[in-house]
This record gives structure tokens, sequence and C-alpha cells, in this order.
């Protein structure tokens, strides 16, 4: 028999980073209503504590943790894709039947649970991504940049239309329908009308059949959430393919080259994003600047923060250390860990559960999150002593390969890749 492939530490690692850091970014989607999301200052002005809180975020978090874990997909996907191949398997097949799967589990929790899902853009995505998986690397990383010019392009008409908007609103004799248009486009900037306002909070406090009602007809879908990022998830994922292929995701390159793009990239990254986080403040969090801010400006500096982002952690790892240890279970789950904080938040927040929904500040959401956090350490590891896979990854695998997989015994032990 042909031994199973070793896991690699250090992409368990940074995903598990990038799952609780998503949990991060994704907190004021679950405790506001989703025009709150980009702005603290679309209910009212916002306390110092809050602004601080929004600030931190943007820097740190906002679009870079979500771009991380799309970093770590695409390297995760070729790893499948390699491992297919040299087992005689068709990778091609192998691939869209886990994407299908992956597809039916993002409907799932998009319409059954919450909003912000992103597993089934990933699904399309990541059928899309396996058209380049055997480009060279200097290849996939010039898709990829494409990929982004073309998604800040893309952006920018966006934000060129909304002021141009804006404009056409606030013209004398502007009709009622050019204002109606307006109004809709502000509200996704946080901008919201006071009815708009006490309309999502009260969507949020309904009931779990009038959420689901509410999200079948209103909720993004995955063909829209395709157009509007899918160019730049898709240069994410190149990227983590690229940086799978010549080692750097593996731990492989010296530590003064992590150092180096470390430093390089977390420094240009988050003074960029200050930058545009002081921007934004400066023009009172208007509905148009938002829209620069987020999607014209943000967009080009995110991949810089996430190759700087991964070098720190694959840089600041430990192996063997407790808290390494933790993390890199909760990425070896971060599938079950993902969806476990949604069911989570929203039986905290939404109407059938505690009813939280707009009732905690910005800054007072983080005390949430830290929690969940520390939850993901402590059952992650437990749960893998016992078991080979998380419960979902167990599920995933099982209908994807048509056959219930064995769940018992370590994983630590197993020592499985996937």
């Amino acid at each position: 028999m042909t031994p199973a492939p070793t896991r690699i530490a250090t992409l368990d690692l940074t995903r598990g980073v990038a799952v609780m850091g998503i949990l991060a970014s994704n907190i004021a989607a679950f405790g506001f209503p989703e025009f709150a999301y980009m702005t603290p200052a679309s209910m009212g002005a916002p306390s110092t504590p809050d602004l601080i809180a929004w600030t931190t975020t943007f820097i740190v978090i906002d679009g870079k943790m979500r771009g991380l874990f799309s970093f770590l997909f695409g390297a995760s996907m070729l790893l499948v894709l390699d491992r297919a191949e040299a087992s005689g398997e068709d990778p091609a097949t192998v691939h869209l039947r886990r994407m299908a799967w992956l597809f039916v589990f993002g409907i799932a929790h998009l319409y059954l649970l919450w909003w912000g899902d992103i597993l089934a853009h990933y699904a399309l995505v990541g059928a899309i991504a396996y058209m380049f998986a055997r480009l060279p690397v200097r290849w996939l990383i010039g898709v990829g940049l494409a990929c982004i010019a073309f998604q800040t392009v893309e952006l920018t008409t966006l934000v060129a239309y909304t002021f141009d908007l804006h404009g056409a609103a606030h013209r004398p004799g502007a009709t009622a329908r050019v204002i109606t248009n307006w109004q809709l486009l502000a509200d996704q900037f946080g901008q919201p009308s006071p009815a708009s306002v006490t309309r999502e909070l009260a969507i949020g406090h309904g009931g779990w059949r009038d959420l689901v009602a509410w999200r079948w007809t209103h909720a993004a879908g995955p063909i829209t959430s395709l157009t509007a990022t899918g160019p730049e998830t898709l240069g994410f994922m190149l990227f983590g393919m690229a940086g799978l292929r010549s080692g750097f995701l593996t731990g492989d390159w010296s530590r003064r080259r992590y150092t180096v793009i470390a430093v390089i990239g977390i420094g240009l990254g988050w003074i960029g994003s200050a930058a545009i986080a002081a921007f934004d403040i400066a023009h009172g969090f208007d509905a148009r600047y938002v829209a620069l801010s987020w999607l014209a400006l943000a967009t080009p500096l995110r991949p810089l923060t996430i190759m700087g982002s991964a070098a720190a952690i694959i840089l600041l790892a430990q192996p063997g250390g407790w808290l390494t240890t933790r993390v890199a279970a909760a990425g070896r789950m971060a599938f079950s860990n993902y969806l476990g904080t949604t069911v989570l938040c929203t039986t905290l927040f939404y109407g059938y559960g505690f009813g939280l929904y707009g009732a905690l500040s910005r800054a007072q959401l983080y005390l949430v999150v830290a929690p969940i956090c520390l939850l993901m350490l402590l059952w992650s590891k437990p749960w893998l002593d016992r078991f080979r896979y998380g419960p979902l990854e167990w599920l995933w695998r099982s209908l994807s390969r048509f056959a219930w997989q064995p769940m018992r015994g370590s994983a630590f032990t197993t020592n499985r890749s996937d």
C-alpha cells in the first residue's frame, strides 16, 4: 500500500489563523444589518470605542482574512489534484465532485442560516480555477495579478457610477426614480434611511422561517457574488497555488525571505489601509467615499497584506508549541469551525435565539469573538485526537467519494493530507 501523504503543518496553521480572523471580520455582519458592515456610522455617530474597533478591524482584518482563506483554498485544491493524479484517479472528476458538494453546503448555509455565506462562491470560483492549475508559478502569479487588476477596474467603475448617481439624485428636479435608486445604493454602503434601519432590525429579530423567507428573496445569490468579487477570489486562489508550488506556503524559504515579505507586505498594507480609514473618517463615512475606500482603494492593497500575513505566521510558528498545535488543529477543522461559528452567532443574535441583533455596540461585538475563538482552540485538537476528520470535513469527504469514510482513530496518527 502507498503510505498516506503527510500534512503540511504551515497550511493548517495559517488556515487556523484565517478561520478565526474571518470570525472577527464577520462579527459585525452577524450582529448588525448588512449595511453596517462597512461603516460604524450607519446607525448614528460612532462612539470612540466603536471607531477604534472599526479602524483596527479595517486595517488588520477586513478583506485580508477572506483573502488569506482564499489563498489557502487554492493551495489545498492543488494538493487534492496532485494526490488524485498520483493515485490514478481523474483529477477533474475528483475536484468537480468536491466543488459540487461544497456548493450544496454553501447554498444550505446561505438560505437556511446566514446571508454572508462564502462556500458556494468558493465552489464556483474553485471550479473555474481548475483550468489554471497546471500553469507554472510565474503564470499563476501573472494571471492572478491580471484578475486583481480586472477586479480593481470593475469596482472603480461602480464607484464612478456611485458618484454620478449621487449627483443626479441631488440636482434640482431629480426624479423620484433617481432618488430611490440613490437611496438603495446608499443603503448598501452604510448610509441607510431611518426606515431601512427600522426594517432591517425587525427582520433580524424575526423567527427562523421569517429569516429564511427573507434570505430567499433578498440575499445575494452565488451568481451575484461571482460577478461582484469572483475575479479577486480567483486571483487569490491562483496566488495560493503559486505559493504551494514555489515552496512559500510549505515553509521551505529562508527566514530572511519570509522576514522581508512580512515587513514589506504588512507594513505597506497596514499603512495604506490606515490612510484609507483616515480618508473615510475625514469624509464622515459618506456612502460615496465608503464605496471608494472599500472597493477601488482597498482591493489592490490586499494581496500585499495577505502575503505579508502568511509570511509572518510561518515565521512566528513554534513547532510543537501549545498554541501552534491548537491553532493548526482549528485550521485542520476549518470547515466545521466556519459553519460552527455561524450556528453559534446566529443563535446568539437572531430573534429565534437570544435576540441580541443590533443590541451590542460595535466594540462590544468583539467580546463575543474572543470566547468563540477560544472554543475553537479548546475543542479542535481533542476532537482530532479521537477522530480522523472534523465532522463536516468527514461528511464532505464521504459525499464526494460516494462512500462513508472511516472516522475512528486519531487524525494525528493516520496523518492524512486532506
